[in-house]
């Protein structure tokens, strides 16, 4: 079950009628823009007055608005070009019946033939709100329990209180005419998703309707997508309403979701009920009373409106929505329905001037700014695809946080960008800053001058979910080579310990009470609906904290206006996590490496010289004879172990004895590599329920241990669609990504895992999110991670700094020893 409300993506559709600019009327010209618009956001409706546009799902609702924003700016912005104006709203006032007509399809033209007036008078809009909800058989089980709270939901919607014409006495007309249909209403009492399909089936049979998609109930489960969509509201001029409807029915499907695991009983109420409580709702709207279902007698609209906040308020905050909920609820209630508003228009200037309302109403907040005029920005992303990016929406203007990084970009042009390149390459030969990699010699460490932004909100909930991951992956550790109470606890396998690539006899030599993950170093990776994945865990020798550091100073000389106005903090703070987790035991600390042959020295030294500790190699370190440590004549109690253990302790006599004796300390220790197996992998989220008594808050990419039979004979049928990864692999080395392979890769890979399953796991694609990279002349759109890091010391403090890899062209693939780079990532607080 997925119950948690930071991970549940929610998607809208909006209908918008058409009418002319110059006379206020309805007219039928969807065909004309559906033309110039694209295919897959923007579609027609029954009647050809009408436009409707598709949202994509994300998790945040910010994302959810500006995305809805950027199609409304679609729809408006083409209607202005035909002397259109663009109205969502349940009706609008002045109709010419006779002038408009059904859109022209076969199933449209069977509905107006079989179904007469109420086709012809469907000249009505409304909104529908999406939930993710991945079990059918819980959707169907939701929808009747939610079903008391949707009267609520259209109160706040209600923007239909005129008809050809005349003031109904409704708040929501739209309502009443829809309810006309055969298949309307309350959701049905069902308990599994197979009795809702017969009951579909049932009523296909009956001939009252042709298809699946003519269920119109308030409260349905998708057939094709998995979802639960609510259908009960009138479309609303004003996105911030739609905004409050996609946050609150969410909250409802989460909370509701929540209740069916705890075993909670619904809601006590009947169909008929529900039915009454909505013709209320749809005749009142805001502004006179609605009925309480919890109690089941009429109070003010306002008073039932605070009521369904309070109750959602835990899964508000759980999911970080509480303040814009709250916020969009008080002032909704403030200005009342779009129903009174139209009204007083009418009093004050007749059905001319509620139309002119709604056409205001509708293009607020769909100015794109700026942007529109950023000509050479614009041309930089001619061709685009942001159908997964985190900067720029579908119509090439920018997210929230990105319009400053867009303007800077602009303002440089092509050739500026260019230019600056150049001057990035030369500071970055100043200071040394090479990878090198097995197949040749130094090169520069990709970088790209488009930073990326992480917004608070996200950054808030990831922080807290790798701080919790690091304390279980620490307790695990200790446990491992300890007592093995969660083998004894039957919670992990005994065989998966003892046969792990990562398992050292010296990590039994840890002194108690010695922190193993001195430093972790997490990879996340993003979806396009803005959901954190956790990829894997490193917990050995993270590398990236000096590398994420040296790209803010490479940004601040080459980019110094952008990274000037960056609103994130200063790396100092990274170095001072980082020394506090290195020294909390004893300040004589040293960093080992492996020398200049490592691919990260450079990183070794800039980590070194900010720390103010020395670099050494195994070469000048010794053991006495009382197993202290030395690095020539000073005295070492602490190294940072930037060199795999293995070749540390073969090059340095007495180390493990040292080790064994207390008198040194590694950081991180030697045997963390049990913690990052990638089998082990699959169990981190039962490590933080053992340990912690903690839900896990991030959640890992669904996984498959192929030495399960059971998990080797699906991963086998489906290699094509799976992401393999070989489990002693590292640096993205032996990974094949299913989708993207050859007939020959794929044949390949599995005879490896048919031969060696235990050495195999294979993992569902995730569609990782793309952001802009430079190349050439114009901006690319491509997949990125990031690493993120913990310090354990005296306290677990999540670095304030992280490392945004990005894959080349074509690859999904970030690590920087398969041709990845890197960018300089603004944490947002």
């Amino acid at each position: 079950m997925q119950e948690r409300p930071e991970s549940v993506a929610v998607g809208v559709e909006e209908e918008f009628h058409l009418v002319d600019l110059r006379t206020r009327r309805l007219v039928p010209r969807a065909d004309a823009l559906l033309g110039t618009l694209k295919a897959d956001r923007f579609s027609s409706e029954l009647q050809r007055s009408v436009v409707e546009t598709n949202s994509r799902p994300f998790v945040g609702i910010a994302d959810l608005v500006e995305d809805l924003a950027a199609l409304r700016r679609g729809v408006v912005e083409e209607a202005e070009r035909f002397g259109l104006g663009a109205v969502a709203a349940g009706t609008v006032p002045i109709v010419d019946m006779e002038a408009l007509d059904v859109t022209p399809d076969a199933r449209y033209e069977n509905m107006l033939e079989e179904y007469q007036v109420l086709a012809r008078e469907q000249l009505i809009c409304g909104a529908q709100v999406h939930v993710e909800v991945a079990d059918r058989d819980l959707a169907v089980r939701v929808a009747h329990r939610i079903a008391p709270w949707t009267p609520v939901l259209l109160a706040l919607s209600a923007s239909s209180p005129f008809w050809l014409g005349e003031d109904t006495g409704y708040a929501s007309a739209r309502t009443l005419l829809w309810s006309r249909w055969p298949t309307t209403g309350p959701a049905p009492q069902v308990d599994t998703a197979r009795e809702y399909d017969e009951l579909v089936t049932n009523l296909i049979r009956t001939g009252v309707i042709t298809d699946p998609g003519m269920i119109y109930y308030d409260l349905r489960p998708s057939s094709h997508l998995p979802t639960l969509e609510l259908r009960v509201p009138d479309a609303c001029p004003r996105i911030d309403d739609v905004a409050l409807l996609a946050g609150l029915f969410r909250a409802l499907v989460v909370a509701e979701l929540q209740a069916i695991e705890a075993d909670r009983p619904a809601l006590a109420s009947r169909p008929e009920l529900v039915r009454a409580h909505t013709w209320r709702a749809a005749r009142e709207g805001l502004e006179g009373e609605l009925v309480d279902p919890v109690i089941g007698r009429p109070f003010a609209a306002t008073r039932v409106v605070h009521g369904l906040l309070d109750r959602l308020r835990p899964v508000l905050e759980e999911s970080g929505d509480w303040d814009l909920m709250a916020e969009l609820t008080h002032a909704s209630l403030e200005r009342g329905s779009s129903a009174a508003r139209q009204r007083a228009a009418f009093a004050a200037g007749g059905p001319e001037d509620v139309v002119d309302l709604l056409i205001a109403e509708t293009r607020m907040h769909t100015d794109s700014g700026p942007a529109t005029e950023r000509t050479e920005v614009m041309e930089m992303l001619r061709g685009y695809d942001s159908s997964a990016d985190e900067a720029i929406v579908f119509d090439r203007t920018a997210r929230r946080h990105y319009g400053l990084i867009l303007t800077a970009f602009d303002r440089l042009g092509p050739e500026g960008v260019a230019e600056r390149e150049r001057r990035r390459d030369d500071v970055q030969r100043r200071l040394g800053m090479f990878f090198r990699t097995d197949e040749e010699e130094d090169r520069l460490f990709p970088f790209d001058l488009f930073p990326r932004i992480v917004a608070g909100q996200d950054w808030r909930a990831v922080s807290t979910g790798l701080a919790q991951r690091a304390r279980a992956l620490e307790a695990f550790l200790n446990d491992a080579y300890g007592d093995r109470e969660i083998v004894r606890d039957g919670i992990v396998p005994g065989a998966l310990l003892d046969t792990s690539p990562g398992t050292r006899p010296e990590g039994g030599l840890v002194a108690p009470g010695t922190v193993r993950c001195a430093v972790t170093g997490t990879d996340l990776v993003r979806t396009s609906a803005g959901r954190w994945f956790v990829l894997e865990d490193n917990l050995r020798v993270p590398s990236g904290i000096g590398y994420a550091m040296a790209n803010r100073w490479l940004a601040a000389r080459v980019l110094p206006e952008l990274v000037r106005a960056a609103p994130t903090s200063s790396p100092r703070r990274a170095v001072a996590v980082l020394r506090d987790a290195l020294t909390h035991q004893s300040r004589a600390l040293a960093l080992v490496t492996e020398g200049q042959t490592d691919a990260a020295y450079y990183e070794h030294k800039l980590l070194a010289s900010e720390l103010g500790v020395p670099l050494v190699t195994p070469a000048d370190l010794r053991v006495d004879g009382k197993k202290r440590v030395f690095a020539g004549d000073a005295p070492v109690e602490v190294l940072y172990r930037r060199i795999e253990e293995r070749e540390l302790f073969d090059s340095v006599p007495g180390l493990r004895d040292a080790l064994a004796a207390g008198t040194i300390t590694l950081a991180n220790a030697p045997g963390n590599g049990l913690g990052d197996d990638k089998a082990l992998y699959a169990h981190v989220p039962d490590f933080i329920s053992y340990y912690l008594d903690e839900t896990p808050i991030l959640d890992n990419v669904p996984t498959f241990l192929c030495r399960n039979p059971d998990s080797l004979t699906e991963v086998l049928d489906r290699l094509g669609e799976l992401v393999l990864k070989p489990v002693e692999g590292f640096g993205g080395r032996g990974v094949v990504i299913g989708p993207d392979a050859s007939a020959e890769e794929l044949a390949e890979v599995r005879a490896l895992i048919t031969a060696d399953p235990a050495g195999w796991i294979a993992q569902e694609t995730i569609e990782l999110s793309t952001h802009p990279t430079f190349e050439g002349k114009a901006l690319e759109p491509r997949a990125v991670d990031l690493r993120a890091f913990v310090c354990m010391g005296a306290e677990t403090e999540v670095v304030p700094l992280a490392l945004t890899r990005v894959a080349p062209a074509g690859s999904r693939i970030v690590n920087s020893s398969r041709g990845g780079g890197s960018k300089d990532t603004w944490l947002l607080s």
